[in-house]
């Protein structure tokens, strides 16, 4: 929050719309609330009073009682979800602001506490009319000799009472976008449904008796009690799973949303699923790819193409339903029978916590026509396929119960070039092969269209490379704008040689070649606002040489050592970070790889660490370490989170003229001890990728940039060679 009482609430949002070309854009900007103005800037802007940096805004919106904030919905952008609020007012709606965040908390923090500012204008403004109205009624009362009675005054301040809560009401509206579409059976409301409504034909999907079937997995699971005749016999009756989640609304709600790889930590029955048609901020068109692993080798594998639709209420809790849908771009594919959801979805309600912990009740429902032959006939396969489903509400309870993050962005992959074909057994083995199909987006279907006009400055757009690629070649073409940090021009690689030899074929042994720097996600530009990462794609230093020294002590600046790559890169008028990788033991080892480039920009990132002090190198200088192959245990005990190496281990820093060299003293943690002593049993086994890089902090300071990537292949211990260094 801002220092300035003027304040009401501030902070870093987005902004979203759509161009008249169709297509969509999101720009990061600082939004502030006082009492009677919403506005936003590029940059976050100095107190009014320093007059220092102090800059006009973007946009501005006087805020008075006229004014509305409309829910939107979600909004894709590149994969992202985005929960869009426009702010306008009701006799000048061409004057609006439309906002954005990548998480529901914040959108509904602004969305109340703009509601509130506009509350409080709306109360000052019938304030100041009763006080005026009052005025001119005591003036004609006194010109007239008549007063008015009490009951008169009770009157007048009922009808005031009543159109002020009125008129309140107009400014609260439930996040319900369009309402559900036609046909779309709300499950959710089946306790608010009569006794006497019960039989007509437009509730013949009323589910008012369920009974406990069975418990498992710490769910309750139930069954409809109701015998129906209208549906085919291949098609379940309705069950549902209820249990309780220790998290937010809000964290489950995004987390069910949600159609990438997180997925597959908590749905056991999700495959595939990707956005086929974004109706509105409340409704969209998914296609789903179901994993229901009962007999793969004689069951065809099932598809879903439904409509999803979803609200908040004023309760709190929310409402997610699926209904089938057929759809022109999303026609029965080969090798997949297409399933039928007769009803579903998931009804996210808040609990009253206990002892102090937040708890949800999450039920899922669900009533499926597997379709295909004979699957009327085999009730275990239906009971199979259908409790595999429900079992994702204990996917959930323990995915929080075993994760520390409290956030998902939620994201859908959208598909291309999915055409229409019926089912064959060539298709099928031709799918078998495919991991990925896609669904052409038309952004012209979209029936919620945002005209607002941008403001042009795309170094704060998010960046193409958010896109998720689908192939390897598109994730060597990885671009990501607004670099700040130097580029590695061409560099001259005669004349640097180390004793380890560089090989880039794929079954080499004893050898380092350079890592693909896609393989390692970075922070994005967005990161401090959405924690999102991105491929970190091309580094800045360029690797020349590596060497692999051992000695029967500690080998420290080892830049000094006559012919090594630091001096003939000297020579070349080059400069160069030396890591030395230091493993102690009877024998102690050094891995030594020499990152070079033709100068260090001033003011960038690498240039602030090549000349800071030890203590922001420290803080900075990260590792992401990788086992692409190697033993399980191996992989587990190295594993792949980034790690900040001067608050793990003993780093000296040697800062030449023409050179820094980092010695990475690893035998200084108990615990990195331990698994090198693992990993140096079977090193000659392993392939190891490892990537350096200086970790950005503020939003100038991301995207971050590697300072070079490495892959090592079946190192062998023996041809370490006994290095000379100077005095």
């Amino acid at each position: 929050m801002s220092s300035s009482s003027s304040v009401v609430y501030e902070g870093w949002m987005v902004r979203y719309g759509r161009r008249k070309i169709g297509r969509s854009f999101v720009h990061t900007r600082y939004f502030v609330l006082e009492p009677r103005m919403l506005s936003y800037y590029k940059r976050k802007p100095q107190h009014k009073a320093d007059k220092v940096g102090w800059k006009l805004p973007i946009k501005s919106l006087p805020i008075d009682g006229n004014c509305r904030v409309e829910d939107r919905g979600l909004k894709m952008h590149h994969g992202h979800m985005l929960y869009v609020l426009c702010v306008y007012n009701k006799r000048e709606k061409h004057n609006r602001i439309t906002m954005a965040a990548f998480n529901i908390q914040e959108a509904l923090i602004w969305k109340e506490k703009i509601e509130m500012v506009i509350d409080q204008q709306q109360g000052a403004a019938q304030s100041d009319g009763n006080r005026a109205i009052s005025s001119s009624q005591q003036k004609a009362s006194l010109e007239n000799g008549r007063k008015s009675s009490s009951s008169d005054h009770e009157s007048l301040n009922e009808e005031e009472e009543e159109e002020e809560e009125n008129q309140r009401s107009l400014l609260r509206r439930t996040t319900i976008g369009n309402g559900p579409p036609e046909s779309l059976y709300d499950w959710t409301r089946e306790n608010d449904l009569g006794i006497s409504n019960q039989g007509s034909p437009d509730q013949v999907f009323s589910r008012g008796h369920w009974r406990l079937v069975r418990c498992q997995n710490g769910l309750r699971i139930f069954e409809e009690l109701q015998d129906v005749d209208y549906l085919a016999r291949s098609c379940s009756r309705a069950m549902k799973a209820v249990g309780v989640v220790e998290a937010s609304c809000e964290a489950i709600f995004q987390l069910v949303m949600s159609m990438d790889t997180t997925r597959f930590e908590w749905d056991c029955s999700f495959q595939y699923g990707s956005l086929v048609e974004e109706v509105d901020g409340h409704t969209a068109i998914l296609y789903h790819r179901l994993q229901l692993d009962w007999f793969p080798m004689v069951v065809w594998p099932r598809d879903l193409c439904y409509v999803r639709y979803w609200r908040r209420n004023d309760d709190g809790s929310y409402v997610v339903l699926f209904q089938s849908r057929e759809h022109p771009n999303c026609g029965p594919q080969p090798g997949f029978v297409r399933a039928h959801i007769e009803s579903g979805g998931f009804n996210i309600s808040p609990l009253k916590s206990r002892n102090g912990r937040i708890r949800t009740q999450v039920q899922h429902l669900m009533q499926i026509d597997l379709k295909g032959w004979g699957v009327g006939y085999v009730p275990s396969f239906q009971q199979h396929c259908l409790l595999h489903m429900l079992n994702s509400v204990a996917g959930l309870r323990e995915w929080f119960s075993q994760s520390d993050e409290s956030q998902v962005l939620p994201r859908i992959p959208v598909m291309v070039n999915m055409t229409p074909s019926a089912s064959s057994k060539k298709g099928r083995k031709a799918q078998e092969n495919t991991t990925q199909t896609s669904l052409p987006m038309d952004p012209s279907r979209h029936s919620t269209v945002l005209e607002e006009e941008s403001d042009e400055d795309d170094e704060f757009l998010i960046p193409e490379s958010e896109q998720e690629p689908s192939t390897r070649e598109d994730a060597e073409n990885v671009k990501q704008p607004g670099r700040d940090e130097e580029d590695s021009d061409h560099i001259d690689l005669s004349g640097f040689s180390g004793n380890l030899r560089r090989d880039d074929r794929d079954n080499s042994r004893d050898c380092w070649r350079i890592s693909d720097g896609n393989n390692f996600r970075v922070r994005s530009k967005n990161f401090v606002y959405d924690k999102s990462k991105v491929p970190a794609g091309k580094p800045l230093m360029e690797l020349v040489a590596v060497d692999w020294f051992k000695d029967t002590k500690r080998m420290d600046h080892v830049a000094r050592r006559k012919g090594c790559a630091v001096q003939v890169a000297a020579e070349k008028g080059l400069f160069t970070l030396a890591i030395n990788l230091q493993v102690p033991g009877t024998t102690n080892y050094s891995m030594v790889f020499y990152f070079v480039t033709k100068k260090l920009v001033p003011n960038s990132l690498l240039q602030r660490f090549v000349d800071g002090d030890d203590e922001f190198r420290n803080s900075r200088f990260k590792l992401i370490p990788s086992v692409p192959k190697g033993s399980w245990i191996v992989r587990q005990s190295v594993g792949s989170t980034p790690c900040l190496l001067g608050k793990a281990v003993d780093i000296t820093y040697v800062r030449g003229a023409n050179y820094l060299e980092i010695d990475v003293d690893i035998g200084s943690s108990t615990v990195a001890n331990g698994v090198l002593g693992l990993v140096c049993g079977v090193i000659t086994t392993l392939v190891v990728d490892m990537a350096f890089l200086v970790q950005g902090n503020t939003y100038e300071e991301l995207p971050e940039r590697l300072i070079g990537a490495v892959r090592m292949s079946h190192i062998e211990l023996s041809s370490a060679i006994v290095p000379v260094l100077e005095d």
